[in-house]
């Protein structure tokens, strides 16, 4: 063994140490939040995330006529959806209708302690979209949850484009 081998193995160690030592802060964090801190706080992200989707998905619908808007409060969660359906006439005067939606929550506050962004998309009746994605409200950051929106939203303005 070498001495760089030895530098690198100790830098890893170091860093595997230091996760331990972040994941410990934040269990001891999270146990120190009261019940209501962590409601509050899961609804200041909640109203900031649905803020985000109901503007992405707008300009959406703004880009592709056609699209109906709906904000969503349910016991799902809280966020919006856009929505459309298309009737294609194929040959022989057949009739078929063609549904496109893409909706995205914030689901409701719950014992595991997260904020929890769902997604589900479906382009022309085929589901192209179906993710969600959470953090531990003791390390919620809502930038990165706003970049997934955003990341998510593009995604399927694409998709749908590509196959207009």
């Amino acid at each position: 063994m070498t001495v760089m081998d030895f530098n690198k193995r100790l830098e890893r160690a170091i860093v595997r140490g230091e996760q331990t030592r972040d994941e410990q802060l934040r269990r001891r964090n999270e146990e120190l939040m009261s019940e209501a801190d962590l409601r509050s706080l899961h609804s200041r992200c909640r109203v900031e995330l649905s803020e985000r989707i109901e503007q992405c998905l707008q300009k959406l619908a703004d880009h592709f006529p056609g699209f109906r808007f709906e904000t969503l409060v349910n016991e799902d969660g809280w966020g919006a959806k856009v929505s459309r359906d298309d009737l294609e006439l194929r040959a022989g005067g057949r009739k078929e209708n063609r549904y496109s939606r893409l909706e995205l929550l914030i689901r409701p506050f719950s014992p595991a302690r997260i904020v929890e962004l769902a997604a589900k998309g479906t382009i022309h009746n085929k589901e192209v979209l179906n993710r969600t994605h959470y953090q531990f409200l003791s390390q919620a950051d809502v930038d990165s949850f706003a970049e997934l929106i955003d990341l998510w939203v593009l995604e399927y303005a694409e998709r749908y484009a590509a196959r207009q």
